[in-house]
């Protein structure tokens, strides 16, 4: 296959420790390049990967600007090892002085793009924004979007986003509590639907371990293909890598089948 024709993604499991930016951005940095050394064209870390998970005003205290030079090092990485690196932190917008549940993605030789978290769950809505925009990407001819966890249970978000052309949604979660088994059947439920009502590829992450503020990240990381099908999964719990290829075929597959792909016959003025 060419480049076009198929991708491979690579998702961490990742423990992230609440306010140690520094640390986390070495260890990010290595799974990176590990990621690009498998051949993998992206790679994506969970939810707020960089500064840690937190609902607590202390939030605040370790939340980035997009202009901070501690994110620099990210973008060596993506510029150096080509490879599209995807990754989460608390951001303080210095004009409003809100916090966004942002998720970056740093490309090769490229600016940065950026997604604000839409969906803010009760326990964030405290020291969390919500964002305004769905922004897509787009990485070796294929077009995907992010959602960060709450945001998965909105099923209208997936829609629009494959309205607007993407092949693949990717999911970084930060959801505390349980053990993988139980979180990845909870998953279940919700996230092949999205895949399979709309005709895409659906990749998911979650932290893993205690994370020094006391919440403790079940880890896991599966991918579901456009047929709303598990391709592959990691239930181990362990910080690490899950890769996966993903292909141009398989998205044909239902797009060229009239009875296989809903999208292009529904009808989006009802109740209007």
């Amino acid at each position: 296959m060419t480049a076009t024709d198929q991708i491979r993604v690579a998702a961490v499991i990742f423990n992230a420790r609440f306010g140690q930016i520094e640390s986390n951005l070495e260890r990010m940095g290595r799974f990176a390049v590990e990621a690009a050394k498998q051949g993998a064209s992206l790679v994506c870390f969970p939810e707020m990967s960089i500064t840690g998970y937190g609902t607590s005003a202390s939030v605040s205290t370790h939340a980035l600007a997009l202009s901070s030079p501690l994110l620099h090092d990210l973008q060596k990485i993506a510029d150096k090892n080509d490879i599209t690196v995807l990754a989460g932190m608390a951001e303080k917008d210095g004009l409003s002085n809100r916090i966004f549940v942002s998720h970056l993605a740093f490309f090769p030789d490229r600016p940065m793009g950026v997604y604000r978290k839409l969906h803010i769950s009760p326990p964030e809505k405290s020291v969390f924004s919500q964002g305004e925009s769905i922004p897509l990407f787009d990485c070796q001819g294929f077009t995907f979007g992010i959602q960060l966890c709450y945001d998965a249970h909105f099923p209208f978000l997936s829609t629009r986003m494959a309205e607007k052309g993407a092949d693949i949604l990717i999911m970084p979660h930060a959801s505390p509590r349980g053990v993988p088994e139980e979180k990845f059947t909870s998953w279940m439920r919700h996230i092949p639907a999205r895949a399979y009502d709309n005709g895409v590829f659906v990749v998911v992450c979650n932290q893993t371990g205690e994370n020094g503020a006391g919440l403790s990240f079940p880890g896991l990381a599966f991918a579901v293909d456009p047929s709303g099908i598990l391709m592959a999964k990691d239930i181990t719990g362990r910080e690490g890598l899950f890769v996966v290829d993903l292909s141009r075929q398989d998205l044909d597959y239902v797009r060229q089948h009239r009875m296989r792909y809903f999208l292009p016959n529904r009808r989006k003025n009802l109740g209007d």
